[in-house]
């Protein structure tokens, strides 16, 4: 059973916008580093973007500059928004949360970026 749920996917036009979320009430996010992974159909997961449990953020370079992850911990909730979505960014969106002692995934939410 997933102890991370992702919300706020969907369709979206190319050059539009879009932010996920990611929530959990069996986890305290800021003690993991949390990220974003996507997997588009045919290719292989991959890391978007993480913040660590003391903030530091790392970016793939494609969306350097397009994407911010954030974290608001008295909401318990890491979010990812998505700006300038072109169809490449198109993939099922998964939230992880990891730490030495534990790994912890979504079930994904998907984000179609289509006119």
């Amino acid at each position: 059973q997933a102890k991370v749920a992702e919300s706020g996917g969907g369709l979206v036009q190319p050059g539009g916008s879009l932010t996920l979320s990611c929530s959990s009430s069996e986890i305290s996010f800021r003690a993991y580093t949390s990220g974003w992974y996507r997997q588009a159909p045919g290719k292989q997961r991959e890391l978007v973007a993480s913040i660590g449990s003391s903030g530091q953020r790392d970016y793939r370079n494609s969306v350097k500059g397009r994407f911010i992850i954030s974290r608001d911990d008295a909401g318990n909730t890491v979010y990812l928004q998505m700006s300038r979505l072109n169809p490449e960014d198109t993939a099922v969106y998964y939230c992880n949360a990891r730490s030495e002692e534990a790994d912890y995934w979504g079930q994904g939410t998907q984000v179609t970026v289509s006119s």
